[in-house]
């Protein structure tokens, strides 16, 4: 065992620097991707939610459930989930919003994993290649026998660019990773907020008569029909 970690050590941290060049272009290809995923589901929230209700309010389900389905992003696709179950009780209509909001939720998170790992554990990566880098200093400053302060320092100085690449791998795998965990908080927000308000409206329905909704119902038939 101590034979095999001689022989990798005496590679030195050339190999961790290809390692941490893949890792960073992996880094990087996962925020361009994160990022268009995120631009495409962009939605203007506020303006989308005051229709949404504005339709609600005038009893207009058909209305509702097509602006639902015209608005792009989470938002959108979690209201046009819980319209088409309106008619079938609030429990239904809860139900189906949080499934979907789960759903898109994982969408949203997929690869984020990535980033964390590589800003947590990139610096780490970097500071094994130091240690292999200095290792492998010695070995040679043993082999050549040469002696002096001078020829140690240029043997650690190379060394520690392993772990500076290492940091500067990690710095904007975090900073991504966090703008992007506090994007999907703030969509998952405006997804909670749209499961209350269309559990108001429900609600208010019922407490109207069980008809309104039915009556929701057919008005919604007819404008499909016509």
């Amino acid at each position: 065992m101590d034979e095999i970690f001689h022989r990798l050590a005496l590679l030195g941290d050339v190999w961790i620097l290809w390692l941490l060049i893949a890792a960073s272009v992996v880094s990087f290809g996962v925020m361009l991707e994160r990022w268009s995923v995120f631009r495409i589901n962009r939605l203007d929230f506020p303006r989308f939610l005051e229709e949404l209700s504005g339709r609600l309010e005038a009893g207009d389900l058909a209305g509702a459930r097509q602006a639902a389905q015209k608005a792009r992003g989470v938002e959108g696709r979690v209201a046009a989930a819980g319209l088409e179950h309106f008619t079938k009780g609030a429990a239904s209509v809860e139900e189906a919003m949080t499934s979907r909001l789960v759903l898109e939720r994982a969408i949203l998170e997929r690869n984020l994993i990535i980033l964390g790992s590589l800003g947590n554990n990139a610096p780490f990566i970097g500071l094994f290649g130091t240690v292999l880098g200095i290792i492998k200093a010695f070995n040679d400053l043993a082999v050549s026998g040469q002696s002096g302060v001078g020829v140690v320092m240029v043997g650690i100085s190379s060394a520690l660019i392993a772990t500076a690449f290492g940091i500067f791998v990690a710095i904007p795998a975090v900073a991504a990773n966090n703008v992007f965990h506090i994007r999907v908080k703030r969509v998952s927000a405006n997804a909670q907020s749209l499961i209350h308000r269309v559990q108001v409206y429900l609600r208010d329905e019922t407490k109207r008569g069980p008809q309104s909704l039915v009556g929701a119902a057919e008005e919604e038939k007819e404008e499909v029909r016509a």
